[in-house]
């Protein structure tokens, strides 16, 4: 059964959400801040594929974000998995409507990861 991590990138913080095969419904799991911490959870959660949010712009563009391009390239160097890209407009937006404030900011990352994942999740049913 393959185990599924949903990446939300920040400079600050990273959402992450977990789904499997079977259920095809992703959960919010928890907020890191570094490289490290992703690759622990990858190895402790026996992850087989990455969904990574995509910063685009609002008309279809991909965003020139140097950071996000750096962890990207860091990311795929120390891990062979599979990584799928998904377009990422507006999954804070949504996890600020789903929590209801934006003073829980570690929730708002764990839920926009999970928004990222499903959204992958409905496409390859």
């Amino acid at each position: 059964m393959k185990k599924y991590l949903g990446i939300d990138w920040g400079e600050k913080r990273i959402g992450l959400a977990l789904a499997e095969e079977e259920t095809k419904i992703a959960t919010p799991f928890k907020t890191v801040t570094n490289m490290g911490d992703i690759l622990a959870v990858v190895e402790a959660e026996e992850i087989d594929m990455i969904i990574i949010g995509s910063p685009k712009k609002m008309n279809g563009e991909q965003a020139n974000n140097p950071k996000w391009l750096d962890f990207v390239a860091r990311l795929e160097k120390k891990t062979a998995l599979p990584i799928v890209f998904l377009d990422e407009r507006l999954s804070s937006l949504a996890a600020d409507a789903l929590i209801g404030t934006k003073k829980t900011k570690a929730g708002r990352d764990e839920i926009a990861a999970t928004i990222i994942l499903q959204g992958y999740l409905d496409e390859i049913e």
